[in-house]
């Protein structure tokens, strides 16, 4: 879990964009983030092993 002043720091407009910090927007992890979702690899698998995120299911084969 990031600490709320790094979640904050990561809201506001970077002087430059290489700077941008992309967070999840459950956890605020930062790293292993997956932009299509907006979500860090544990919360989108933890989300999609319930179902919950949309257009996506388990895979079988």
């Amino acid at each position: 879990m990031a600490k709320l002043s790094q979640i904050a720091r990561a809201l506001k407009k970077p002087k430059f964009a290489s700077r941008l910090v992309r967070r999840c927007f459950r956890c605020g992890r930062r790293r292993g983030f997956l932009r299509q979702f907006g979500l860090c690899r544990i919360c989108f698998r933890e989300l999609a092993n319930k179902g919950e995120v949309p257009g996506v299911k388990k895979s079988s084969w």
